[in-house]
């Protein structure tokens, strides 16, 4: 049972990364998949989920425009696209498996994935 990120590397400011993060050893389409980081102070910083079908999925408002989560169901897959990379973006990407997904984007996960690293160059 796990959840591995890949696709972080290093990019320079205003240019567009693609994560994406692969489930295995679950029933993938029974859970909501957020992404999230840590920021000093708060822990994880929730940023975006998305429902169990993909029909619904809600943002953090200082990233909305910029970063879209979706999910390929089929493949047991997510994907994080950032978009306008910012140099404050650095940081580590996690994906998560939570019960179900909101707006508050404050639900328990319930499997994390170690992360994939982006940084952005000023």
């Amino acid at each position: 049972v796990q959840l591995v990120e890949s696709g972080g590397g290093l990019v320079q400011t205003g240019k567009s990364l693609k994560l994406s993060c692969r489930a295995s050893g679950f029933t993938f389409i029974n859970y909501a998949i957020s992404w999230f980081r840590r920021v000093p102070g708060k822990d994880r910083e929730g940023l975006l989920c998305i429902d169990e079908a993909g029909l619904k999925s809600y943002s953090k408002d200082s990233i909305k425009g910029r970063f879209t989560i979706t999910r390929d169901n089929a493949n047991n897959a997510a994907s994080l696209q950032l978009d306008n990379l910012k140099p404050e973006d650095s940081n580590v990407y996690h994906c998560a498996a939570s019960a179900h997904c909101g707006p508050s984007l404050g639900v328990p996960y319930l499997l994390e994935g170690p992360g994939t690293e982006v940084t952005v160059s000023s």
